[in-house]
């Protein structure tokens, strides 16, 4: 099988565009991690693409195809000319949700989520009434439509809060307003620029969501799915700098907390409760002293893909995630691996085993 792994910062989605470092760092990793897996397995022909302004070290026999702008047309030519396709993209601005219309438009396979799919698990408006349906924790969470509402909002909600774009990926546009003082600002950075891409968009105001904040520890648990049934890979501490804008820096896996199975359990439920994930899946959650509070659904390759790779066993051949993701997305669902070390990893791509 032919495939193309295409990531959208680094490989040629924002050609001829500013990038910002943190989106292309993180991309970067993840795609030179996946690309070393799908080789790996040994069966397959690996076709990538790289921004000409960025350096992607590649295994020998991956063909790695060089994008400067204009690179629409040659992303066109390069879906038509593979079997399958393995997509990493954040959500924001319906980033990842395109892409993957894209691919379905040709009938080439989908190694992921598909489009429809994506939409619900990054639509975070309607994430608090799925959640609650099944039962599972989910923090008070109101939309904001226009500014002079949001104070109101605010001081309902309790400070400090979290102020997040509608639609968005990992801590881009997120903050932590802890005063009405920080609250206008916050807003405006979550509404009006995405992952500090564009400038502010004009005419009605884009929504933003404001989020009681929840103190505890920042996990995330990385999942396969077959688009009905979900199992874990491992859950992993976050490392997050919670200033007035949030930054995730890494984190270590497997993660090391009484309610670790806990966390599991509700990623695992959470990912049934959005019927059409398929392959990795990444759900983000808060774990306080009681509980497993779910965040959000990341319906895509996570930054947690570089340590969990190396955590997981590869005894006997066993353990790569990609040719495990690839079995999932056909239906395969494999057994929950073993973890044999503990990781830290960061988002520039750099783990240490511990």
């Amino acid at each position: 099988m032919r495939i193309l792994a295409y990531e959208f910062a680094s490989g040629g989605g924002l050609a001829g565009r500013p990038v910002p470092a943190s989106l292309a760092r993180e991309g970067r990793a993840m795609l030179t991690a996946l690309v070393a897996d799908l080789a790996r397995i040994g069966r397959h022909e690996i076709v990538t693409t790289a921004d000409r302004r960025f350096t992607l070290h590649a295994p020998r026999g991956v063909d790695v195809v060089t994008v400067g702008p204009g690179g629409v047309a040659l992303l066109d030519d390069l879906i038509a000319s593979v079997d399958a396709v393995w997509l990493i993209a954040p959500e924001t601005d319906g980033w990842l949700e395109g892409l993957a219309a894209k691919v379905e438009r040709t009938g080439r396979m989908l190694l992921g989520t598909g489009s429809a799919a994506i939409r619900r698990a990054a639509d975070k408006q309607r994430l608090p009434n799925r959640l609650a349906r099944c039962g599972l924790p989910h923090p008070p969470t109101r939309v904001v439509h226009r500014h002079a509402e949001a104070r109101a909002i605010a001081d309902d909600l309790g400070y400090p809060v979290i102020v997040k774009p509608a639609r968005g990926a990992g801590c881009g546009g997120v903050c932590l307003a802890k005063t009405p003082r920080d609250l206008q600002a916050a807003i405006e950075r979550a509404t009006g620029c995405s992952a500090g891409l564009s400038a502010p968009r004009r005419g009605p105001e884009r929504a933003a969501l404001l989020q009681r904040y929840v103190p505890g520890v920042a996990a995330s648990v990385s999942l396969l799915s077959d688009g009905r049934r979900a199992v874990a890979l491992a859950a992993n501490a976050q490392a997050i700098c919670a200033g007035s804008s949030l930054s995730y820096t890494g984190g270590r896996t497997p993660l090391d907390h009484p309610l670790a199975e806990r966390a599991i359990d509700a990623a695992m439920r959470t990912c049934e409760a959005f019927p059409g994930l398929h392959g990795y899946v990444g759900v983000d959650l808060v774990l306080t002293s009681a509980d497993a509070v779910v965040i959000e659904v990341n319906p895509r390759l996570t930054t947690a893909y570089l340590g969990v790779r190396s955590a997981i066993s590869r005894r006997s051949g066993s353990g790569n995630i990609a040719e495990m993701a690839i079995d999932a997305c056909a239906g395969k669902l494999p057994a929950r691996p073993r973890i044999a070390r503990h990781v830290r990893f960061t988002s520039a791509g750099r783990v240490v085993c511990l």
